[in-house]
């Protein structure tokens, strides 16, 4: 399959799970996670559709929490609680001239996708914001794919410039991506 025809098959498949209650033990697992990390600069997304939300480790895990603001084909971080804006996409981001934050300070990246695969790469929505942010994190920043285990797919198509993530948080837990040695 090309990888639009991945990206349909796998919203079809997300459209008809039950994320609102996958969100909740996904990020129940990451309160964990990131405890045992002591991850204190979380980088969370605003859900799209039927994403896994993250917004629910707030309540869960006390942290300073950023979100990123998509520019020019790049995100930037900001720091929460700040005013957000409706993307043009229909997501929440941080409205524009609101303080940004380094990139530096970020201890975990939480990332979305549309489906992963054991090596952590990712099938996103093609227009590689991700891939270049992931590719500017500091070596030590943690990166944490968030998916249905569902849509943990065998492998995946991938090009030279993706960049993988370290770890899948799915309902049944996180686990190291097969690109990371312990």
């Amino acid at each position: 399959m090309s990888k639009a025809e991945l990206r349909r098959w796998a919203k079809e498949v997300r459209k008809n799970l039950p994320t609102g209650t996958l969100s909740q033990e996904v990020t129940q697992h990451l309160a964990g996670f990131l405890q045992e990390h002591r991850a204190r600069h979380i980088l969370l997304y605003s859900a799209f559709g039927s994403e896994l939300d993250p917004a629910p480790l707030q309540r869960l895990y006390p942290a300073a929490y950023y979100l990123p603001r998509a520019r020019s084909y790049q995100l930037e971080v900001h720091p929460l609680p700040c005013r957000l804006v409706k993307h043009k996409y229909g997501f929440w981001e941080p409205a524009p001239k609101t303080p940004k934050a380094a990139l530096e300070v970020l201890d975990a990246v939480l990332v979305p996708g549309l489906a992963f695969d054991p090596w952590g790469h990712r099938l996103g929505y093609g227009q590689g914001f991700y891939d270049r942010f992931l590719a500017q994190l500091r070596p030590q920043t943690l990166t944490l794919g968030l998916v249905p285990e569902a849509l943990v797919l065998p492998e995946l198509p991938h090009d030279p410039w993706d960049v993988p993530v370290q770890f899948l948080a799915t309902e049944q837990g996180v686990r190291p991506a097969r690109c990371v040695t312990l």
